[in-house]
């Protein structure tokens, strides 16, 4: 099973043709070939794709999913054989059992002569006169399946599993195809994904922190962590703890559990609580003229003393 982070297939040569064998590679492509290729020959099974959803935390930690896929198999009835059981293929007189015939083609270099797929038995080389009740002589039939997929630790919404074998079946034997199962994560309430790293938001107000707190976290696995804040800590602060968020899918290193610090300022309060405010204000503000390295002024006690000399 392979972890595919891009949502399409490798890419294909010009045309659906890979051209990577040379000039020989082309001249068969158009024509045919002189040699074997024929339809006759083993033939690699479709790959197929599907889509799953799984939770937040099924793809930090893994999980193995069921789903039910429909797929080409070998004839069950005929083994893929092709003929009804008790009877057998007999050899193509057309082409002699080789699947394949030559048709001379003209072109402006000259006459071809092309390889092409028998017009009798398909390219079989064998011509079926009982054929099979159940896949029509085809080799192959459909069925539904449930299908186990394994989903690593630490996936991403969008990533594709990839199960080897367990695509369409092939024919004349060929192996069968691949299954991409392309993955779609679920957001959570409180996390969020940078790659291995666990991200939240930690919400404090003036009060924390100012003080300084502990901030009990509850994880994904159901446990706590505890955060300890420290006083006179800004807003947009970064906490973070090694190793506590989720397993890299290259190295199996958990990454970071991170808390990024956000200062909740009351928008409604009790009399009680503004009197309260009030008082620290005042309190602060003291306090600032007091530490102040200028003139022992605190920046709104200029701003009073600007305000008042522009008004005089």
């Amino acid at each position: 099973m392979d972890i595919d982070p891009n949502s399409g297939f490798p890419g294909r040569g010009f045309d659906g043709f890979d051209f990577q064998g040379g000039v020989g590679d082309i001249f068969d492509a158009f024509f045919g070939g002189f040699g074997g290729g024929g339809q006759n020959d083993a033939s690699r099974g479709n790959d197929l794709q599907y889509a799953t959803t799984i939770t937040f935390q099924e793809a930090a930690f893994g999980v193995e999913k069921e789903i039910q896929i429909t797929r080409h198999e070998t004839c069950a009835t005929c083994k893929g054989e092709l003929a009804a059981p008790g009877t057998s293929t007999e050899r193509c007189g057309n082409c002699n059992g080789a699947g394949k015939v030559r048709r001379a083609q003209n072109s402006i270099f000259g006459q071809f002569v092309q390889v092409v797929a028998c017009n009798v038995c398909k390219g079989r080389g064998q011509t079926v006169k009982t054929p099979c009740p159940t896949c029509k002589a085809s080799g192959r039939e459909r069925m539904s399946r449930n299908v186990m997929v394994n989903v690593p630790g630490g996936v991403e919404d969008g990533m594709r599993v990839r199960l080897s074998g367990e695509g369409d079946a092939g024919s004349s034997s060929g192996r069968p195809g691949d299954m991409y199962v392309t993955l779609s994560v679920k957001s959570h309430p409180l996390f969020r994904r940078e790659k291995e790293h666990l991200i939240f938001d930690l919400p404090l107000n003036v009060a924390n922190a100012a003080l300084g707190t502990t901030i009990e976290v509850p994880m994904l696995d159901g446990e706590t962590e505890e955060f300890d804040v420290p006083a006179g800590v800004q807003s947009g602060a970064i906490l973070r703890k090694k190793g506590k968020g989720v397993p890299n899918l290259n190295n199996g290193r958990n990454g970071d559990l991170v808390a990024v610090v956000t200062i909740i300022t009351p928008k409604k309060m009790s009399s009680h609580t503004r009197e309260l405010f009030d008082e620290l204000a005042d309190a602060l503000e003291a306090d600032e003229e007091t530490h102040s390295p200028s003139n022992g002024k605190s920046w709104v006690r200029k701003l009073k003393d600007v305000l008042a000399g522009e008004n005089s």
